[in-house]
């Protein structure tokens, strides 16, 4: 088992869970961040005074799936998050040892 973890643009959030749904990955957690990578914020202007943004905001969704689904899960986040702008956001993958499901006690891929 591995856990997905993409950090996305808001508004792509609905496509990326309907590709993710649409390859048979229904289960997820979404939590709202900031944050910045090599785009280092932005300037905005209010009230005639220019500030600095730092951060931005970002969508993280993150997901354990089965060993056979990674490949499909990133290239469906890939896909459905790109623009082709700077701060699409990125896909991180990581080992998961263990996943049981609490109310079933069932373990491994069936907790999934």
């Amino acid at each position: 088992m591995k856990k997905i973890e993409a950090i996305i643009k808001p508004f792509k959030l609905e496509e990326v869970k309907d590709a993710l749904g649409d390859i048979g990955i229904e289960g997820m957690t979404v939590s709202e961040v900031k944050g910045f990578g090599r785009q280092k914020g932005h300037t905005e202007i209010y009230r005639g005074s220019e500030y600095t943004v730092d951060f931005l905001p970002k969508i993280k969704i993150e997901t354990v799936v089965a060993d056979n689904q990674v490949e499909p899960a990133i290239a469906a986040i890939v896909k459905s998050a790109k623009t082709g702008k700077i701060g699409d956001g990125k896909v991180f993958v990581y080992p998961v040892e263990e996943a049981i499901r609490i109310r079933t006690e069932e373990k491994g891929n069936q907790a999934v």
